[in-house]
C-alpha cells in the first residue's frame, strides 16, 4: 500500500436520503478512526458504495458502481459493498460482483472500520461479510455520530430505521427489519447541533415518520417529536415532515403542524393509488374516503398547505377502470406535487407473485396520462401564487437563458420555498444574486408547471409562515 493512499477513503452514496444520511454516519465513524474521505477513487485505500436495492434500475446501478471499481481498482485497494443491496442479497452479491472485498448490511454500517481493520490483516483472498439481523441497535449504537445529512443551509435528520408496514410491493422490511425509533432526546440533541451548525432547515426522514414512537409506547410519537423539537431549537427556521402514512396523521399531528410557525405547512404522504381494489392487493389503506376527510381538515386549519403524493400504476391487476379511479382521485384532490412510477417486480415481495401482470406499454402510456393530468393541476396551484410573497432559501446561482437556450448574461438565484422538498420538487427563480443559504422574501411573478418566478423583496418582512409575520427584529438569531 502507498503512503499516498493509506487511511484514505472513497465513498459513493446511492439511493434516497436515508441512505445518504447513513452515507454521512459512515463517513463519521472513519474520520473518527483516522482515516480521511478523498473525491479520486485512485487516491483511496478503502472505496466503498452504500448501494440501492429498492428497484431494478436502483439495483443495477449500484452492481455497475462496484463492478467498475473492481475492475479498476489498484493492487492493495478494497472495495466494500454497504447498505440496502447488500444486506438484502448478502453473499450472492459477490456472485454478481466477483472481486469484492467485504459486504456490510444496512444495520450495522457503524462498525465499517471494524471491518476495514479485519480486511486489512485477513490471510485469505475471499471477502468478509459483515451482516448481522439484529435492527434494535438503532438509537444505541451509533458510536455517538450526527445521524444527519447536512447539504448547505439543509439537513436530514433520521429519526427511525426500519418499517412495520405490510406493503406488498416492497422489500423494505426484509432489508431494514422492522421499525425502530430513535431515543427522542437523541434526535433533540442532533437538531439543537444542527441549529447550532447554522442550519435552517432540518427535513424529518424515516421509512414511515408517523409511526415515530410506537415501539417507545409514545402515542403520537411524530406530534410529540415536533413539541419538543421546537422547544428546544426555537432557531431553525423550517422543520419539514417527510414519508408520512395514510391513517396516521392523526388530529394532533395536524394541530401541531398548524400551531408551529416552524413546521413547515407541507406533507410529503405516498398515497400509491387511488382506487380501493388496487390498495387492497397492494395491502395499504384502502379507505379513500380517509383521504379526502383527512386533506379536508388539514387544508381547513392550513388554507396553505402542500401536498406530495406519490403514485405507482400499472401495478399487477389495475384494470382501465381501476386507473380511471386514480385519474378521479387526483383531479378531485388537487396534490400540490405528485411523482409516479411504473411498477417494477420485485423478487421475494408478494406482488411479484400476483397475476394478471401489466404490459410495459401499458404501464407507459397510463404514466404519461397520469403526468399529463398532473401538470395542469400543477401550473394551475403554481399560477395561484403569481402576486403574492413567498420566503425562499437561495441554494445557488446561474445565468438566464433566451429562447434558443443562448446565455443572456443575466445572472439568477435559485431557491426553494416551503412547497419545495430537496432534489424532489421545483425551484424558485429569482432575479439577481442572492447569498445561498439565507432566506430571503420573494415575490412571485410567474409560474411553470414545476417552478415559480420572482423578484426579491428586501425590505419585505420575512413570513415564517402565511398569516404568521415577524419583522427583522423579531426574528430568532
Amino acid at each position: 500500500m502507498s503512503a499516498r493512499t493509506k487511511d484514505k477513503y472513497y465513498l459513493v452514496s446511492l439511493g434516497c436520503s436515508k441512505n445518504t444520511v447513513d452515507s454521512e454516519s459512515m463517513a463519521q465513524v472513519l474520520n473518527a478512526s483516522g482515516m480521511r474521505g478523498v473525491g479520486d477513487p485512485r487516491s483511496a485505500e478503502v472505496l466503498i458504495v452504500n448501494t440501492c436495492g429498492f428497484i431494478d434500475s436502483a439495483k443495477q446501478e449500484s452492481i455497475d458502481t462496484l463492478r467498475e471499481l473492481v475492475d479498476t481498482r489498484k493492487r492493495n485497494q478494497m472495495v466494500i459493498a454497504a447498505g440496502c443491496l447488500s444486506q438484502r442479497y448478502g453473499a450472492d452479491l459477490v456472485q454478481e460482483v466477483p472481486g469484492l472485498d467485504g459486504v456490510i448490511g444496512t444495520r450495522r454500517w457503524m462498525d465499517i472500520f471494524d471491518l476495514i481493520t479485519r480486511l486489512r490483516v485477513r490471510k485469505h483472498p475471499e471477502p468478509l461479510y459483515h451482516l448481522p439481523t439484529d435492527a434494535a441497535v438503532v438509537g444505541l449504537d451509533e458510536r455517538g455520530v450526527l445521524r444527519a445529512s447536512v447539504q448547505g443551509a439543509s439537513a436530514y435528520l433520521k429519526i427511525a430505521d426500519g418499517c412495520r408496514r405490510p406493503c406488498a410491493f416492497c422489500a423494505i422490511p426484509k432489508i431494514k427489519g422492522t421499525a425502530v425509533s430513535r431515543p427522542i432526546q437523541s434526535i433533540v440533541n442532533e437538531a439543537v447541533q444542527l441549529e447550532q451548525m447554522g442550519v435552517k432547515e432540518v427535513m424529518l426522514i424515516a421509512q414511515d415518520t408517523t409511526d415515530y414512537g410506537y415501539d417507545l409506547g409514545l402515542k403520537d410519537g411524530m406530534a410529540v417529536l415536533l413539541d419538543e423539537i421546537v422547544k428546544a431549537a426555537p432557531g431553525l427556521r423550517w422543520i419539514r415532515v417527510m414519508y408520512a402514512y395514510p391513517g396516521y396523521v392523526t388530529p394532533r399531528l395536524i394541530e401541531t403542524m398548524a400551531k408551529h410557525p416552524q413546521v413547515l405547512h407541507y406533507l410529503d404522504m405516498p398515497l400509491q393509488h387511488g382506487h380501493r381494489d388496487t390498495l387492497l392487493r397492494m395491502k395499504r389503506p384502502a379507505k379513500i374516503e380517509w383521504v379526502y376527510e383527512t386533506l379536508a381538515n388539514m387544508r381547513s386549519v392550513m388554507p396553505d398547505l402542500t401536498v406530495r403524493t406519490t403514485f405507482i400504476v400499472g401495478y399487477p391487476g389495475e384494470t382501465d377502470e381501476e386507473f380511471d379511479g386514480l385519474l378521479k382521485f387526483v383531479r378531485d384532490l388537487e396534490f400540490d406535487r405528485v411523482g409516479a412510477f411504473k411498477y417494477s417486480y420485485e423478487i421475494g415481495t408478494p406482488s411479484a407473485t400476483l397475476p394478471n401482470q401489466v404490459p410495459d406499454d401499458v404501464k407507459e402510456a397510463r404514466y404519461n396520462a397520469l403526468m399529463e393530468l398532473q401538470q395542469g393541476i400543477s401550473l394551475k396551484k403554481n399560477q395561484s401564487f403569481i402576486g403574492k410573497t413567498l420566503n425562499v432559501l437561495v441554494e445557488g446561482h446561474g445565468e438566464g437563458e433566451d429562447e434558443d437556450g443562448e446565455p443572456t448574461g443575466d445572472l439568477l438565484s435559485l431557491g426553494r420555498s416551503y412547497r419545495d422538498a430537496p432534489e424532489i420538487d421545483g425551484y424558485v427563480i429569482i432575479e439577481g444574486e442572492l447569498p445561498t443559504g439565507e432566506i430571503v422574501p420573494v415575490r412571485i411573478t410567474g409560474a411553470t408547471a414545476y417552478d415559480l418566478i420572482g423578484t426579491p423583496e428586501i425590505n419585505a418582512p420575512i413570513i415564517i409562515q402565511p398569516g404568521k409575520v415577524y419583522g427583522a427584529g423579531m426574528l430568532p438569531d
